[in-house]
């Protein structure tokens, strides 16, 4: 019953992250919050799409950059861009927003201004050349950069409040350690696989969480889901930076 229960959860949880088909829940069906555990392993499944997307490419003739941006595009399209779209809108907020409700009032609205466009820009540039430089691309690098980016949104989950009384971050918060233990254990086992640049990905992750965290702690009053996305993509740009920059 209990490992029914945890499948559930994780058919939930890449449900909502991402546009793969994953059949029909079960009655009754779990909540949010419970699934949250799940989303490291939904990074894992989305990197390993972006990895043969990158392996075919450079089969077919492709060039390093080509190969590297058709990889992110594959996994933006596996997502649906949903952390993409919380970048933007949480970029604007925070770059154009009076005080606290405007902020939020202007994360709400799903037009992107100035400040999320280029936040998308480097969230897009950043990995794509981090990828096209390096000279090998081993899967385990692409796992790590997706698992650990999606760790980091629990990590934030754990650590703020809901800035809101509605929306995905109230729905998917609380206070639950142990829905961090399967994250970091699978994230630990990855950067073991990869080695010093593994470990050198993870601080990236862990010291790019902590800013996020922060800012929206200071100008939000707490984590939103466009906090969320915003996590998963600055984190997943980290991870790719140190990991290019140590891997030979």
């Amino acid at each position: 019953m209990r490992l029914r229960q945890r499948a559930s959860e994780a058919q939930l949880a890449l449900m909502l992250l991402t546009r793969l088909p994953a059949g029909r829940l079960p009655d009754p069906a779990p909540d949010l919050a419970a699934a949250r555990w799940a989303y490291p392993f939904v990074g894992a499944i989305v990197s390993l799409a972006g990895w043969l997307i990158h392996q075919l490419s450079l089969g077919i003739g492709l060039g390093p950059a080509a190969a590297a941006l058709a990889a992110f595009a594959a996994m933006a399209f596996v997502t649906g861009a949903l952390h993409h779209d919380g970048l933007a809108d949480f970029a604007d907020g925070i770059g154009g927003g009076r005080d606290r409700a405007h902020r939020l009032e202007i994360m709400r609205d799903s037009r992107i201004g100035s400040y999320g466009a280029l936040a998308l820009i480097f969230a897009v540039g950043l990995p794509v050349a981090a990828v096209a430089g390096m000279a090998r691309v081993p899967l385990a690098a692409f796992l790590l950069a997706g698992v650990a980016s999606r760790f980091a949104m629990l990590g934030v989950i754990e650590a703020l409040p809901p800035a809101r009384g509605d929306g995905l971050g109230r729905m998917t918060g609380g206070r639950d350690w142990r829905h961090l233990v399967p994250g970091a254990l699978l994230c630990l086992a990855i950067a073991t696989l990869v080695g010093a640049a593994g470990w050198a990905a993870l601080v990236a992750v862990a010291s790019t969480t902590a800013a996020i965290a922060i800012t929206a702690r200071r100008k939000l009053g707490g984590q939103t889901g466009d906090v969320l996305g915003a996590t998963q993509i600055a984190c997943e740009c980290a991870g790719w930076l140190a990991l290019a920059a140590l891997i030979a």
